[in-house]
C-alpha cells in the first residue's frame, strides 16, 4: 500500500502498528547491547584463503608460535654490573618463572654456560656467579658470548632483559593476569625503569583504548546529537523526536552485531560516529522538507505524506549507495575490514529503515513546533542566492580552476608511500610505544621473522654436516646482511656446544668440523628436557627445521626490500632441488597482505563507482546525467590521494579504507541534489529555473548534512589510534571538497552537460 493513497484512518492503523514493531525490536536489540564484545586478534588481518597463510599455521603446528613471548627490559643507568641489581633482577625472574600461564624464562642471571669436556661429560656454570661474585670476570665472559648481546643484555651494559615465553594464544583475561602480575611483581623492587612488550601488552593497551574510546565516542556523539539538534531545530519536538531515529540506529546495528556474536575490532570502534553522522542526515533531509512543506501553508497530513515521496527516494538511493561504498570492502581479503564494510553497511540501511518507518508517523501524532511555521529565508535563501550567482558570473572560471586543483592534487598521488608498522596505530607519545621503539633500538626488535627450512631428500636429515654448513652460510646473510637478532635455530645451538667443547673459545663458534661431533651434540640435545627442547627448532621427521629471530619495526617498505634481496640471496645460493627455504612468521604474513591492499581496494572502488553509476544513469536514463553525478564525487577522492602524498600519510589498512568510505558518503549530497532536480524537471520547469529551484531549496540541507557529516568524523581526531585519527581527518577533507564541488562545480556541469528532453 503506497503511502500518498492511505487516507488519514488507514494512516494511524498502519502507524500504531509499525512503531509498536519497531519498539518490539529495538527493545530486544537494546537487551542484546551489553553483551557487545571487543577484539584485538591481529591474526584476523592475515590474509585469508592464501596459501602462505595455511604455510605459517603449518610451521607453527611443527614448532611453537612466533609471537607468544613477552620481554621485560630493566634499566640500571650506572651499569647492569651491579651486585645488588643483578640480585634484584634474579629475584624477579624467578618470580615470573613461577606465575601461571608461563613455560619458561630467561635472564642474564638465570643463564648458565655450558662446558664439553674432553671425555664427553658436560658441566654448566652460570653467566652471573652469585657464590662467588666477580662482575668484572663476569661481563668479560658475557660480551665475549655474542648470542647474549642485544638478547639479554644490551650492547651498552646499562639494561637487562627478562625473555618469557608464555602458553600460546592466550586469551585476554590469561593476558591481563599475566601482564598485571608481573607489573606487580616489578613494584616490589626500586629499578630506575622497566618496560614491557609483546603481544600480551599490545592485547592489553588496544582493548582498554578501544574499550575507552568506544564509550567516549558514544557519549560525545549523544552530546553532539543534542547541540545539533537544537541548533537545527530549536525546539523540545526538534530535541526529542529526531533521537529517537538516531539512538534507535546505533542501538539496533550493535545490538544486532551483539546478537549475531560478532566482536567489535579496531576498525568498528568508529561505528557510533558513523551512526551517528549516516542517521542524522537522513534525519536533517526529511525533517528540512517536512518544515518546508508547512511553511508554504501545506496541511500536515498532506507535507509527510510528500516529504515521504520526494525525500524517501532520495534518501534509499543515498543509503543504498553510502551502503555500496563500505560493501565494496568485502573485496578485501581481509576478515576485520570485511567485518567493518558489512557491518557499517547494514547500519547505513537500518538508519534508512528506522527514519522512515517512525519519523512520517511521529510527526502525524506530534505537534510541529512553531519554526516549522515561520519562514526562515531571511538567513538561508539570500546566502544560497548570492553562492548560486557567482558560479552562474563565473561559469567559465571554477571548471578551469577546478582542473588546475585536480592536476596540483593528482601529481601529489605519486609520492604516496605504501607503509606500515606493527605498531603503526599508536602515537608516539604513548608509552607503550616507546616501550616498543627502546626494544627496537636496544634489544635487536620484537617484530618476528621466521625462516622454513625443509631437506627434500627424504634420505637424509637436517643434522647431516653439508646442510648444517649451508644452513650457517644463511644464517650468517640473515644476521649480516639482513639485520636480523637470532633467538632460536638449530645452527646457534650447534654453535653454542661446539664453543662449549673447545672449552668456550669464541673461535669455534661455528658448525663443528665432524659429523661425528655434530651426532654427540644431537645426542645431547635429545637427552636435555626430556627432547622438548630440540622439537622447538627442529620437527619430528628432522627434515625441517625453523630460524626463529626479531628484527627492529622497520616498516613494511624496508621490510619488503630486505625480503626480496633475502630472497635472491636464496635462489642464487640454495639448489632447488635440495632445499625449500621461505620466509614466513605472522609479521610477514601482515606485509604480504599489505601488497594485496592496493589491489583489493582499487577493485572495490571501482565496484562502488560502476554500482553508483548504473543506479544513476537507471534512475535519469541518461549516460550524460551518470557522468555528471560521478565527477564531483571523484574529485574528493583524488585530493585526499594528494594530501596523503604531499604530507607523507603512509597508506596502510586504516587510511587505504578511506577512499571507499568516502566515495560511498560524499555522493549522498549529488544525488540529494540530482532527485530534486529531476523531480522539478518533472513538474515541467525549464533547465535553469528548475536549477535555481534546486539550489535553493536543497542547498541547505546539504550545507546542514555536510557540516554534522564533518563534524561527527572531527570526533575520531581525538582518538589514542593513528589509523583512525588519519581515517576521521581524510573523511572530513573529503566531504569538504565535496560539498563545495556540489555547490560550484556540479550547477556548472548541469548547465554545461544535461540536455532535457
Amino acid at each position: 500500500m503506497k503511502l500518498k493513497n492511505v487516507g488519514k484512518h488507514q494512516f494511524k492503523v498502519v502507524a500504531y502498528i509499525i512503531l509498536s514493531i519497531v519498539a518490539v525490536i529495538t527493545l530486544f536489540f537494546a537487551f542484546q547491547v551489553p553483551k557487545t564484545s571487543l577484539d584485538y586478534n591481529f591474526e584476523d588481518f592475515f590474509p585469508a584463503d592464501d596459501e602462505s597463510t595455511q604455510f605459517f599455521y603449518e610451521h607453527r603446528a611443527k614448532f611453537a608460535s612466533d609471537n607468544d613471548f613477552l620481554l621485560v627490559a630493566i634499566e640500571h643507568k650506572t651499569g647492569v654490573f651491579d651486585t645488588t641489581f643483578m640480585k634484584n633482577v634474579n629475584r624477579l625472574t624467578k618470580a615470573i618463572d613461577s606465575m601461571d600461564h608461563v613455560q619458561f624464562t630467561r635472564s642474564i642471571t638465570s643463564e648458565n654456560e655450558r662446558f664439553i669436556y674432553m671425555n664427553g661429560a658436560t658441566g654448566e656454570r652460570p653467566y652471573i656467579n652469585f657464590k662467588n661474585v666477580d662482575l668484572s670476570r663476569d661481563s668479560t665472559n658475557i660480551f665475549e658470548n655474542k648470542e647474549l648481546i642485544n638478547t639479554l643484555i644490551n650492547q651498552d651494559a646499562d639494561a637487562v632483559a627478562i625473555f618469557v615465553r608464555h602458553e600460546d594464544l592466550l586469551s585476554k583475561a590469561k593476558s591481563d593476569s599475566l601482564v598485571n602480575a608481573i607489573k606487580s611483581s616489578v613494584q616490589s623492587f626500586d629499578f630506575d625503569n622497566v618496560r614491557m612488550a609483546g603481544r600480551t601488552v599490545g592485547q592489553l593497551f588496544y582493548i582498554n583504548t578501544m574499550r575507552g574510546e568506544m564509550t567516549f565516542y558514544v557519549g560525545l556523539s549523544m552530546i553532539l546529537v543534542v547541540i545539533f539538534l537544537l541548533i537545527a531545530f530549536r525546539s523540545m519536538w526538534g530535541l526529542l523526536i529526531p533521537q529517537i531515529v538516531i539512538v534507535g540506529s546505533m542501538v539496533w546495528i550493535v545490538g544486532f552485531m551483539a546478537f549475531v556474536k560478532e566482536p567489535l575490532n579496531i576498525l568498528l570502534i568508529i561505528l557510533p560516529s558513523i551512526m551517528f553522522v549516516v542517521s542524522m542526515s537522513d534525519v536533517i533531509h526529511l525533517v528540512s522538507k517536512y518544515f518546508e512543506l508547512l511553511r508554504e501553508n501545506i496541511p500536515k497530513f498532506k507535507a509527510i505524506k510528500i516529504a515521504f515521496k520526494e525525500i524517501g527516494m532520495a534518501t534509499f538511493l543515498t543509503s543504498v549507495t553510502t551502503a555500496i561504498g563500505f560493501f565494496s570492502l568485502l573485496f578485501v581479503n581481509v576478515k576485520p575490514i570485511q567485518t567493518f564494510g558489512l557491518y557499517v553497511g547494514i547500519g547505513v540501511l537500518m538508519a534508512f529503515v528506522l527514519t522512515f518507518s517512525t519519523l512520517p508517523f511521529l510527526f502525524y501524532f506530534t505537534k510541529p513546533p512553531r519554526i516549522a511555521l515561520h519562514e526562515d529565508r531571511n538567513f538561508w535563501r539570500p546566502i544560497l542566492l548570492r553562492s548560486l550567482l557567482f558560479t552562474l558570473r563565473h561559469r567559465t572560471r571554477i571548471p578551469w580552476i577546478a582542473l588546475i586543483i585536480i592536476a596540483v592534487f593528482a601529481f601529489g598521488t605519486t609520492f604516496i608511500v605504501s607503509n606500515n608498522y606493527l605498531m603503526d596505530d599508536v602515537d608516539e607519545e604513548v608509552s607503550i610505544k616507546q616501550d616498543f621503539n627502546y626494544f627496537d633500538n636496544k634489544f635487536g626488535g620484537v617484530r618476528p621473522i621466521e625462516i622454513s627450512a625443509r631437506i627434500k631428500d627424504t634420505s637424509s636429515s637436517v643434522w647431516d654436516k653439508k646442510h648444517l654448513q649451508r644452513l650457517e652460510q644463511l644464517q650468517h646473510y640473515l644476521v649480516e646482511n639482513y639485520g636480523v637478532q637470532i633467538k632460536n635455530s638449530l645452527v646457534r645451538n650447534m654453535q653454542i656446544l661446539n664453543r662449549a667443547s673447545n672449552a668456550g673459545d669464541t673461535s669455534q663458534f661455528k658448525i663443528p668440523s665432524k659429523q661425528i661431533q655434530i651426532n654427540q651434540f644431537k645426542r645431547m640435545l635429545k637427552i636435555a628436557d626430556q627432547g622438548r627442547f630440540i622439537h622447538t627448532f627442529v620437527d619430528s621427521t628432522e627434515l625441517v627445521t625453523r630460524i626463529s629471530g626479531t628484527i627492529p619495526d622497520w616498516g613494511n617498505k624496508k621490510t619488503q626490500l630486505k625480503d626480496q634481496a633475502l630472497e635472491q640471496y636464496i635462489d642464487s645460493t640454495f639448489n632447488e632441488t635440495i632445499y625449500d627455504i621461505r620466509i614466513t612468521g605472522s609479521a610477514h604474513l601482515l606485509d604480504k597482505n599489505m601488497r594485496y591492499m592496493s589491489t583489493s581496494l582499487v577493485e572495490g572502488l571501482s565496484f562502488a563507482i560502476v554500482i553508483v553509476a548504473i543506479i544513476m544513469g537507471i534512475l535519469y536514463r541518461s549516460t550524460r546525467m551518470l557522468m555528471i553525478s560521478i565527477v564531483p564525487n571523484v574529485i574528493p577522492l583524488i585530493i585526499i590521494a594528494g594530501v596523503m602524498g604531499y604530507f607523507g600519510i603512509n597508506l596502510k589498512i586504516t587510511t587505504a579504507i578511506v577512499f571507499t568510505i568516502a566515495f560511498g558518503i560524499a555522493i549522498d549530497d549529488t544525488i540529494h541534489f540530482l532527485s530534486k532536480f529531476k523531480l522539478e524537471l518533472n513538474k515541467g520547469k525549464s533547465k535553469l529555473y528548475a536549477l535555481k529551484r534546486t539550489y535553493l531549496s536543497t542547498g541547505k540541507a546539504i550545507t546542514l548534512t555536510s557540516l554534522i557529516l564533518i563534524s561527527g568524523f572531527l570526533l575520531l581526531l581525538m582518538s589514542d589510534f593513528m589509523g583512525t585519527y588519519y581515517m576521521g581527518l581524510m573523511v572530513c577533507i573529503t566531504l569538504l571538497v565535496a560539498v563545495i564541488a556540489d555547490l560550484f562545480l556540479l550547477p556548472l556541469l548541469i548547465i554545461y552537460f544535461y540536455k532535457k528532453k
